[in-house]
């Protein structure tokens, strides 16, 4: 198949009614979970304006010229549009969420639980290096540029780490508490570190590592060598001064408040989650026909063990069981037939 030229007009039609599909959703979940709950839960303008943002930064990075240059002619468009989902499209399509919205999406039980577990610090910055280097193997961005359904399926991969990127930070995840300020700004440290370090072999590599942007002069005016050098630089100066910004308004704000309970009160959608996840959690212990079956210290039930408590069993000493008060009894009535004796 013939590509055209670097600056050809595509249109993107796929790229288009996915995002304006999504918004509409995203604005149908809301009204109708007004409709269902009775209450006129407020999509606040500041959320509004964050959701805008991240569909006219998912247009920008998926349509016409952004997708078209990185597919085909230049790495550094391809980094372009990849910090465009991580740094600009995933936080703010986090942050504008509506609130009933948010919990349905997470309400699911694998939906929490997978979100538990990677908005752990180090979960976390495994996942997004895991995806940002993967994604930029050799094959991968071959099969993208040669391939409409392997180029989505990538993008939207990049798309969840981005989302993974940010949860730790932002929260908004019900029943979670977000990690301490310092622990925050660690993270974004990491984050700004560790997924990056692709941009050294970027740098210091002294040929082309993909042959797919071997045209970046016909495009960009620069050499391939050239274009992926200045990609090299774009990644790590890009993911550096982001993240440690936002890292850095982390720790002032934290700063000003010696509680961070404070910025964050309790919400009756924390309590919900709290209850569910509890709830969940009793539905997958083994229940027997006297309660619960508890586990032994050393990981074996009392139902598994065979062991139960036996009630003609010697209640040991100090103990009101029924054995010592027929104990009495019996020396009692002894004694009476003595008593009438001859």
């Amino acid at each position: 198949m013939a590509v055209p030229g670097p600056y050809s007009w595509e249109p993107h039609i796929g790229a288009w009614a996915a995002t304006v599909a999504g918004a509409g959703l995203v604005v149908v979940a809301h009204r109708r979970l007004q409709y269902a709950s009775g209450e006129r839960a407020a999509w606040g303008h500041r959320r509004m304006g964050c959701f805008a943002v991240a569909c006219v930064g998912l247009v920008l990075a998926l349509t016409w010229p952004v997708a078209d240059l990185a597919a085909h002619w230049s790495l550094t468009m391809l980094v372009v549009q990849r910090l465009l989902l991580l740094l600009l499209v995933a936080p703010m399509l986090w942050l504008g969420l509506p609130d009933d919205v948010l919990r349905r999406l997470t309400r699911p039980p694998i939906v929490d639980t997978l979100l538990g577990v990677v908005q752990r610090p180090p979960v976390a910055v495994a996942v997004v290096t895991a995806a940002s280097v993967g994604s930029m193997t050799p094959a991968l961005v071959r099969a993208q540029a040669t391939s409409v359904v392997a180029r989505g399926c990538i993008d939207v991969a990049i798309l969840l780490a981005g989302l993974v990127l940010w949860v730790p930070v932002i929260g908004r995840l019900p029943g979670t508490p977000r990690p301490k300020p310092v622990v925050r700004f660690g993270y974004l440290v990491f984050q700004a570190v560790v997924p990056a370090f692709l941009s050294f072999i970027y740098i210091f590599s002294r040929h082309p590592l993909y042959d797919t942007f071997s045209g970046s002069w016909t495009a960009l005016g620069i050499r391939p060598l050239t274009d992926q050098q200045v990609a090299g630089f774009v990644s790590k100066l890009t993911m550096l001064f982001v993240l440690l910004t936002v890292g850095s308004v982390v720790l002032s704000r934290a700063s000003r408040a010696d509680d961070e309970l404070l910025d964050e009160p309790l919400v009756w959608a924390d309590v919900e989650r709290a209850f569910e996840r509890v709830d969940r959690r009793r539905r997958g212990h083994p229940v027997g026909p006297d309660g619960p079956v508890l586990e032994s210290p050393d990981g074996e039930s009392d139902a598994d063990s065979g062991t139960r408590p036996d009630p003609r069993a010697d209640p040991g000493p100090g103990s009101e069981g029924n054995g010592s008060r027929s104990g009495h009894d019996d020396r009692g009535k002894a004694e009476g037939a003595g008593g009438a004796g001859p």
